[in-house]
């Protein structure tokens, strides 16, 4: 069974950044791709990023191309999110996720399993 832990979450004025980091058990983290994924109140929850098992390609919502990044480290079984020039409308708890099928990463429903999920705030 894989478990997923985030971390790194606050409260940050808008123009801060923040840097998620997500960390997995189980399974073989090399062989996953990995994403993020944010739900806001009273929104869906909706894909911001996404990587894919060997780190070489990455993928971005438009809305947060430019500002985030996405990278991992296999050897210590970890996924981050860097954040910057953060918005109020960043504002949402955020979760990674693994998916383990290569079946794809930017529909939710692909993916296997999940973090609990941190909350970031940004002020404006």
């Amino acid at each position: 069974q894989v478990q997923l832990a985030e971390s790194g979450g606050g409260l940050v004025q808008a123009g801060g950044s923040l840097r998620l980091s997500c960390s997995a058990s189980g399974g073989t983290f090399s062989s996953f791709g990995m994403g993020w994924f944010r739900q806001a109140p009273g929104k869906d929850r909706e894909f911001v990023a996404a990587i894919r098992p060997s780190g070489t390609a990455s993928y971005f919502a438009d809305s947060v191309k430019g500002r985030f990044t996405i990278s991992r480290d296999n050897a210590k079984n970890a996924v981050y999110l860097q954040m910057s020039s953060l918005k109020p409308e960043d504002t949402a708890v955020y979760y990674c996720a693994a998916e383990v099928h290569g079946y794809g990463l930017g529909s939710s429903g692909n993916y296997d399993y999940w973090g609990q999920g941190t909350q970031v705030t940004v002020s404006s």
